[in-house]
């Protein structure tokens, strides 16, 4: 019942993002370990040639921060940035950026885009699934044979030192800014619950297989989130087929 309480509020989360774009730049940035670890994450994709002639789905790009450390890792591919949230890809539409980064405004269960992608990067997207399963099942027929999925997120479940400082920081740090600069606690009380409810390392890497990934495996970050964050990384096998 829990677990299906979660889900029915991660609908609302493109809504409740839209109300908190404007101060979500400046809350992130109060984090030094934020873009840091995004980059770490994405340099983790191992794309060859600094992406030259490859394609990436930056999936949930929110405003616009994967999608800077995905370029980061891979500056000459071909970024396609997805997000639901009408307001926070508003915010990512103004920064700079080259020819090759587009934009769409859509649920990622949504995207119009057909693949092969030679690479998919997720950050802080799938805990807000509806069914995860079945997206993960998506994206790995968006992937070429071989093609990397890496989703970078919290799961703090199989460690109790990592739920203690995720509530720590949550309710001293967290909680009571984003409530400050948006004059809104929702958003923030909802990325507490959802992670605390969110698979563990052990679960989420038994998730990917299931879901037809091979290679999976578990690296974390450093700084605070260590055992908090997490990158977990996954291929297409060699006999996918992706999208026409």
């Amino acid at each position: 019942m829990r677990r299906r309480q979660t889900a029915l509020r991660a609908r609302a989360v493109p809504a409740t993002f839209d109300g908190a774009a404007a101060s979500y730049d400046a809350l992130v940035a109060a984090d030094p370990g934020y873009h840091r670890d995004l980059r770490a994450s994405a340099s983790r994709m191992g794309l060859p040639g600094r992406g030259a002639g490859l394609r990436v789905l930056d999936a949930g790009c929110g405003t616009g921060a994967s999608t800077a450390a995905v370029l980061d890792a891979a500056p000459l591919a071909q970024v396609v940035a997805v997000d639901a949230s009408e307001q926070m890809l508003r915010c990512a539409r103004r920064k700079p950026w080259p020819p090759s980064v587009r934009f769409a405004h859509c649920r990622v269960e949504d995207l119009p885009e057909n693949g092969p992608f030679d690479a998919v990067f997720a950050a802080y997207l799938v805990r807000n699934l509806d069914d995860p399963d079945e997206q993960l099942r998506a994206f790995r027929r968006l992937l070429r044979p071989g093609g990397r999925l890496v989703v970078h997120e919290f799961s703090v479940r199989d460690s109790m030192r990592a739920r203690a400082v995720w509530n720590l920081v949550c309710w001293t740090i967290i909680i009571p800014a984003g409530t400050a600069a948006s004059g809104s606690s929702a958003l923030y009380r909802y990325l507490w619950r959802s992670v605390r409810s969110f698979d563990g390392v052990e679960r989420f890497q038994r998730r990917l297989r299931d879901c037809g990934f091979t290679d999976v495996e578990t690296r974390t970050v450093s700084g605070w989130q260590r055992r908090v964050v997490h990158t977990f990384l996954a291929r297409a096998p060699s006999g996918n087929t992706p999208d026409a």
